[in-house]
C-alpha cells in the first residue's frame, strides 16, 4: 500500500519560495499510470489542487497557480517536490501529497505552512 508524508518548512516569511518534499512509500512514483499531486487547503476554505506530476515526468499545472508553482522529482529518493514561490499570508494552509490527479486514492497527512514574517 502507497504511503506518502509531506516535509517543510516550519514557517515561511512573506515573498519567500515555499518548499515541500513528498516521501512516497510502498510503491515507485514511476509505476506506470501513476500521478503524484499536491493539494492545499487554506484556514476556512476548501481544497486546492496546486499540481501533479505524472509518472513520466510530464507536469500539469494548476491555473490560478501556475506562475508560481514549480514541482520536480527525485526517483532515486522516491521523493517529489512543490516549491511556491513569492508566498503571502494568504498562502498560510495546510498542504497535503496525494496519489492521483483528479480522484485521489492516498494521502499524507499534511504539514501546516504558516506564512508570517
Amino acid at each position: 500500500q502507497v504511503q506518502l508524508q509531506e516535509s517543510g518548512p516550519g514557517l515561511v516569511k512573506p515573498s519567500q519560495t515555499l518548499s515541500l518534499t513528498c516521501t512516497v512509500s510502498g510503491g515507485s512514483i514511476t509505476t506506470n499510470y501513476y500521478y503524484w499531486s499536491w493539494i492545499r487547503q487554506a484556514p476556512g476554505k476548501g481544497l486546492e489542487w496546486m499540481g501533479a506530476i505524472a509518472y513520466s515526468g510530464s507536469l500539469y499545472d494548476s491555473p490560478s497557480l501556475k506562475s508560481r508553482t514549480s514541482i520536480s522529482r527525485d526517483t532515486a529518493k522516491n521523493q517529489f517536490t512543490l516549491q511556491l514561490s513569492s508566498v503571502t499570508p494568504d498562502d498560510t494552509a495546510v498542504s497535503s501529497c496525494a496519489r492521483g490527479h483528479s480522484a485521489m486514492a492516498s494521502w499524507g497527512k499534511g504539514t501546516l505552512v504558516p506564512v508570517s514574517s
